[in-house]
């Protein structure tokens, strides 16, 4: 049988799309985001780095910012989010909550693991924990590892609190600030006298605020942030995902990091790293 050329490419083509996995017309992907800093800022690094994902997996990606930790797990329960970019805290407690799958791992200042500090202004006259009897202090989140339960631990550690139920008998009052940057704004402003939050989170003030503060007590090593993704999520499209934030590592691509809250990069997550945030987040009480 004679084929003309015409049908001969219709044929080439029709093969070409056999071979290629399909999505469906109406499929999407949908991230949350944990207002670390700025909420402005970063809608805009979402609209890039959204626009830049798009392109890699093929198809639309779209992105927003929650309120918080617990808005971006109720997010993921719901299915108003596909994949969130948290803490390994409300990790562990979305995975035992609806069963979240770990897909990345945060590397950061070349390291897999960061800390928790708590910051004071060096003109406080807090020195030491026991300083803050009394006093007022902001954590970033009721549910973030390094800004509320390994830094609440460090007082726990010290003898003065028997556990974070006995918290406001030893502060003054206890504020949840929504991320590390309010928190550390409102320490840095004088608004409280102290801040919960990660190692970096001083990286988030001004320079000349940088240089007003200090930290008085630090954590023990935490597994780095995690991203996650809701159970049932599209197995081929969550690998796109996960292959596509992969290239982020490769220098072409490593100024776009600066739109994901600025990590050195991601490898796959590993879920056994996370151990010891279950075991903190079973002694608080959260995951029981």
């Amino acid at each position: 049988m004679k084929i003309r050329r015409r049908d001969f490419l219709s044929l080439v083509a029709a093969c070409a799309l056999a071979s290629t996995p399909a999505l469906a017309q109406d499929q999407s992907l949908k991230l949350a985001f944990i207002p670390q800093e700025n909420p402005d800022k970063l809608l805009g690094d979402i609209e890039v780095i959204t626009a830049w994902l798009s392109g890699e997996i093929g198809v639309p990606v779209e992105g927003f910012v929650t309120f918080d930790h617990a808005a971006a797990v109720e997010a993921l329960r719901n299915g108003d989010a596909d994949i969130s970019f948290m803490g390994g805290l409300p990790f562990v407690l979305a995975e035992k909550e609806i069963g979240a799958v770990p897909l990345l791992s945060e590397v950061y200042r070349g390291a897999p693991t960061y800390t928790g500090r708590v910051f004071v202004r060096k003109d406080s006259g807090i020195e030491t924990l026991a300083d803050l009897k009394d006093r007022d202090i902001a954590f970033a989140d009721p549910i973030s590892e390094s800004g509320y339960m390994f830094p609440l631990a460090e007082f726990e550690k010290a003898g003065l609190i028997t556990g974070p139920d006995a918290a406001e008998d030893f502060f003054g009052r206890v504020f949840f600030a929504g991320g590390y940057q309010q928190a550390m704004q409102a320490m840095a402003a004088g608004l409280v006298d102290a801040a919960g939050a990660s190692q970096y989170a001083d990286l988030l003030l001004t320079p000349e605020q940088q240089a007003e503060i200090t930290w008085i007590a630090e954590s023990p090593a935490i597994p780095s942030h995690v991203v996650i993704a809701r159970p049932g999520l599209d197995a081929g499209l969550s690998e796109r995902f996960t292959a596509a934030m992969l290239k982020l590592n490769q220098p072409k691509h490593q100024a776009k990091l600066a739109y994901l809250y600025g990590p050195d990069g991601y490898v796959r997550a590993d879920s056994a790293a996370y151990d010891g945030v279950r075991a903190m987040a079973h002694s608080f009480g959260l995951a029981n």
